[in-house]
């Protein structure tokens, strides 16, 4: 009991002795290694040739003089911390469906929040988490009148100009590498698509056993992680799990699917996951930011398709299968 306090602020679900068994064997299926290969991008000395290195070979780097303000990256973590330490039952009363900051948990999709575990699931078939879902284009038009809430609102809508700057100009760079045309570089990054995901990763006796986040790619072009000094983000490479470390004032970017078909497989949509931790919770905010709707993605290894398209399979196969099958349903082989 010792490595759980405030209690109160996790949902009933994960609060020790609820369906843990906590003398199950350790996960042996992986090799954790330090990261120190991963790339480093320096922002204001990035070009086409390193930026495409990073994009092919790992699908992941970390950005370094990125000039997002070091105040506003701590004082992020601040908020989501007092943020997250309210009751279960608080947050649940502050932050509904409706608000620009949805709160959400055992889950990292949004929807269904903890359904899964209500109905009576086995305790392997849910993410060790809660979080909040930030709408960006929302967030600006919306006002808390509880003061904590308005000041992580103003601050989040300060980070997510400050990311969409990134993103921009990050993807500019992978424009010029891949040679796209004026017409696919301005539909195929989308700034106002960008979307906040902010998670608290549970401290977790069984954490050999339990995940974070499971195995995955995002769907995004680009995905821009800042994260506090809690090791858990893992990152798929040559056939084993590298841990990839915190630190200080840098961000990690990573590639999703939609830059994987844009770049005609030349680039890599990364598989990664994320480790809980038996006596620390672990903070992250993610930003994910697709191309315009109804813009068509075409090249040689799949099918034509929207992102609106992509979106509406992975959901389905969610709904059906349990898993996201995401690229491979739009190979152009598959029948």
């Amino acid at each position: 009991m010792s490595h759980f306090d405030n209690l109160e602020s996790y949902p009933p679900f994960f609060r020790p002795n609820h369906g843990i068994d906590s003398n199950e064997q350790a996960c042996k299926t992986s090799v954790h290694l330090d990261s120190d290969c991963l790339p480093v991008i320096d922002f204001l000395c990035m070009n086409p040739e390193n930026l495409s290195e990073a994009c092919r070979d790992w699908g992941m780097f970390r950005l370094i003089n990125h000039g997002v303000p070091l105040n506003l990256l701590n004082q992020l973590l601040d908020h989501a911390k007092q943020l997250f330490s309210l009751t279960f039952e608080s947050k649940q009363d502050l932050l509904s469906s409706t608000s620009p900051i949805a709160y959400f948990w055992g889950t990292p999709a949004l929807t269904p929040s903890g359904d899964a575990l209500q109905k009576g699931s086995g305790t392997q078939d849910h993410n060790w988490l809660e979080g909040l879902n930030i709408s960006l284009t929302k967030l600006s038009k919306f006002q808390y009148e509880d003061p904590l809430l308005e000041s992580f609102r103003s601050s989040l809508e300060e980070y997510g100009r400050q990311l969409s700057r990134v993103a921009t100009t990050l993807f500019s760079t992978m424009a010029e590498d891949l040679k796209l045309c004026s017409t696919k570089s301005k539909s195929y990054l989308s700034p106002p698509t960008g979307i906040l995901r902010v998670y608290r990763y549970f401290r977790c006796m069984d954490s050999h056993q339990r995940w974070g986040i499971n195995a995955h790619t995002d769907s995004s072009v680009i995905s821009i992680l800042h994260q506090d000094e809690v090791q858990g983000l893992q990152v798929f490479k040559d056939n084993q799990w590298l841990d990839v470390k915190p630190i200080h004032n840098t961000l990690i970017v990573n590639l999703g699917d939609m830059a994987q078909a844009m770049s005609d497989d030349k680039y890599l949509s990364v598989k990664h996951r994320v480790k809980v931790n038996r006596d620390k919770e672990r903070i992250s905010i993610g930003y994910f930011v697709f191309p315009v709707e109804d813009a068509l993605i075409e090249c040689s290894k799949y099918k034509p398709f929207t992102y609106a398209d992509f979106r509406t399979e992975v959901q389905n196969d969610l709904k059906t299968l349990g898993t996201k099958i995401g690229l491979q349903k739009f190979e152009a082989t598959q029948e």
